[in-house]
């Protein structure tokens, strides 16, 4: 496979700022059941930057004066809360590029293929419909079965993660989230108004998580390979429900009265791994599954399901035709059983998974967890919808040390006990500084102070009218209630291990600034946002204080309301839509894409954020026409991405296919993990 685009097929980049997302109706359809497509759930009228900045400023300045916001990161040094920002760096020198960056950019294009830089190669790890546990038939696409499904790695995978299993570096486990199933790609002649029972239970299937033993083959790539580790995990599974919130009657079904138990996870986007070794997954999109709220007669039910958006009548995949469990009508409180942080320790197969409902529930991007200096969890999360918030929780105990199997269910119960935050953003810049266009204001950076808003700590709730219940089960409530800041879609966020500041990718909200919607602010300071933005926390990890910037805004580089760190955006890969985060060993900030408004097909990229190349954005690749590039893993010798719905473009299906990748010729596309690595058998980005 050429690892350039063929001559001719650059893309050139538009000057105008108002793009549509690059994302067919069709993966809105089945990813987010047409979320964009529908008014945010978020009617709250909190307060934004515009109302409070004329007075924060007066205060910002005397605390300026007095170092008072002066914040201390577990070890790291006092960084002051207002100073978040660098200063605009100088163009690049002439040389490769700051370490773990220095590869050849990959060019924008809209190739079927993966394209990764010069000198690297790359392989196919697994694929969907491959055999991961024992008894696995190989994959017939025109044969499937719900049975077979169980057990072969699922559709769409998103998250991943390669966890260690030998110190020579030469096996690992992966796991996987497997997001949604787009049924029109996944069987011929799909009829959306009568799905097959069939077709229904190999969707159900073809949900949740694998973990898969991968070795090194003879050519350095990743293989993947029979293990007594592997493991599937579909909507048939039984999860623990644990936490302040377990055996709720708000959680209650007739199938579960103790409200402890749930069977399967669905819709997981993003996660991590743990320090403890154990995987933290995000039930994100669960409303689109349900059906028939219609019908639901209680005004205060109606209210807290519209909150979440699941809406009346049937549901786009119609399974409630064959569970009552997606019928709202029937099983109210199955919707409140999803949208949780899922924990799932793969060094154990035969472990129960556990829901953590001390993390609140709603539209989970993920859960990522820092260590703070006195050994408290810290899990930062955001919630993937526009006008949607940013979330931390802080356990009241301490990691336990080693890799025992005692310890890691001491450090899987951290999260079951402590409190629950919710982030209020402030920006330090006038009003009249931020008009929409993006335009920096007068000092240079969008940049100010914040504060962590605390809703919940075990029974004891913070926000007026609400229970403890109510704030874990209905966090968006509470989190409207308490007045945080909207946000233009909070996805992946994760602390640097380096530098330790907490970064989170901001996709896009094209709803931004426009009329009957949340106007601009400092952190959010786009009209119609179609590219979003990255922004840096220099978070006060255990305590309520945090200081933020900025450091990209997306979108064409020769766009003025573009901002690339401070770096010459003449030297720069463009870049839109950010959505997973990850970091290598340097510190530098990885970024993959979804929904690129700039013509291209979506891509990963790396971006030093410290030092003289900090906002140097490189694009490593690009994944294939109609896919997104999801779950970066960077190690030291190779990448990982996970490329989810490769082909799913408007009029294309399974009987008329816009991709065949992987397997080329006239094959279907199948989701896929791609593992990439230089040729000669180096480091990443040391060319």
């Amino acid at each position: 496979m050429s690892s350039r685009p063929e001559s001719g097929r650059v893309i050139p980049l538009p000057l105008a700022t108002h793009h549509t997302a690059n994302r067919s109706s069709v993966t809105c359809k089945y990813r987010c059941g047409n979320a964009c497509a529908h008014e945010a759930p978020n009617t709250s009228d909190n307060s934004y930057f515009g109302d409070i900045v004329e007075s924060a400023l007066s205060r910002r300045t005397a605390l300026k004066a007095t170092g008072a916001m002066a914040l201390t990161i577990g070890g790291a040094a006092a960084l002051s809360g207002t100073a978040a920002a660098a200063p605009a760096q100088p163009p690049a020198q002439a040389s490769g590029g700051a370490p773990g960056t220095n590869f050849e950019p990959v060019a924008p294009n809209t190739e079927d293929a993966v394209v990764v830089p010069e000198g690297y190669q790359q392989n196919v790890v697994i694929r969907w419909g491959d055999p991961v546990v024992e008894g696995a038939p190989e994959f017939d696409f025109d044969n499937q079965s719900a049975e077979a499904q169980e057990k072969q790695f699922g559709y769409n995978n998103d998250f991943a993660e390669l966890i260690p299993l030998s110190s020579n570096g030469r096996e690992h486990l992966l796991v996987c989230n497997h997001e949604y199933t787009s049924e029109e790609h996944m069987f011929r002649g799909y009829d959306e108004n009568n799905p097959t029972e069939e077709q229904v239970r190999i969707a159900w299937a073809a949900h949740g998580l694998s973990v898969v033993r991968v070795e090194r083959d003879g050519n350095g790539g990743l293989a993947a390979t029979p293990s007594e580790y592997n493991r599937r995990i579909s909507l048939n599974t039984e999860f623990e429900v644990r936490g302040p919130a377990a055996g709720s009657d708000l959680l209650k079904t007739s199938v579960d009265p103790t409200g402890t138990k749930v069977f399967g996870t669905q819709n997981n986007c993003a996660g991590s791994l743990t320090p403890w070794g154990t995987i933290l997954s995000g039930e994100e999109n669960f409303h689109q599954y349900f059906a028939n709220a219609d019908q639901v007669t209680d005004p205060k039910a109606q209210e807290r399901l519209a909150r979440y958006g699941i809406e009346g009548g049937a549901s786009t995949r119609k399974w409630e035709r064959f569970d009552k469990r997606w019928d709202v009508a029937q099983e109210l409180n199955e919707t409140n059983r999803f949208g949780w942080i899922v924990e799932i320790d793969p060094n154990d197969p035969s472990s129960t998974p556990v829901k953590h409902t001390a993390l609140g529930r709603f539209k989970h991007e993920s859960a990522s967890i820092q260590i703070a200096e006195d050994g408290r969890v810290v899990a930062y999360s955001g919630d993937d919808e526009r006008f949607e918030y940013i979330y931390k929780f802080v356990s009241d105990g301490a990691v336990k040390k080693g890799s025992s199997a005692h310890a890691r269910r001491h450090n899987m119960a951290l999260l079951d006990e402590g409190t629950l935050y919710v982030a209020k953003f402030t920006g330090n810049s006038p009003e009249s500084e931020i008009d929409g266009s993006g335009k920096l204001p007068s000092d240079g950076h969008f940049d100010g102070t914040g504060e962590w808003i605390e809703l919940a700590s075990g029974d004891e709730s913070f926000v007026p009218g609400f229970s403890a219940e109510e704030v874990y089960v209905f966090t968006r409530m509470a989190a409207d209630a308490a007045g945080a800041t909207k946000m233009d879609r909070p996805e992946d966020i994760q602390p640097n291990p380096v530098n330790r500041k907490v970064y989170c990718a901001l996709t896009n909200n094209s709803n931004r600034g426009t009329a009957g919607h949340a106007g601009v602010d400092e952190a959010n300071p786009r009209v119609g946002n179609k590219n979003g933005q990255v922004i840096e926390i220099t978070d006060d990890a255990t305590g309520t204080s945090l200081g933020w910037n900025l450091l990209l805004v997306c979108g064409d580089p020769n766009d003025s309301s573009t901002y690339y760190g401070g770096f010459d955006k003449s030297k720069v890969s463009p870049i839109s839509c950010p959505d997973n985060v990850a970091f290598d060993r340097h510190g530098n900030l990885w970024i993959s894409t979804d929904g690129n408004a700039l013509g291209s097909n979506d891509g990963l990229f790396a971006v030093p954020v410290e030092g003289p190349e900090r906002g140097h954005v490189k694009q490593f690749l690009t994944v294939p026409k109609g896919a997104e590039t999801c779950g970066p893993v960077i190690h030291d010798s190779v990448v990982t991405v996970c490329v989810q719905h490769p082909g799913e473009v408007d009029g294309a299906n399974a009987d008329n296919p816009a991709s065949h990748w992987p397997d080329g010729g006239s094959s279907v596309p199948r989701p896929s993990v791609v593992a990439v690595r230089p040729g000669n058998g180096g480091e990443i980005g040391q060319a």
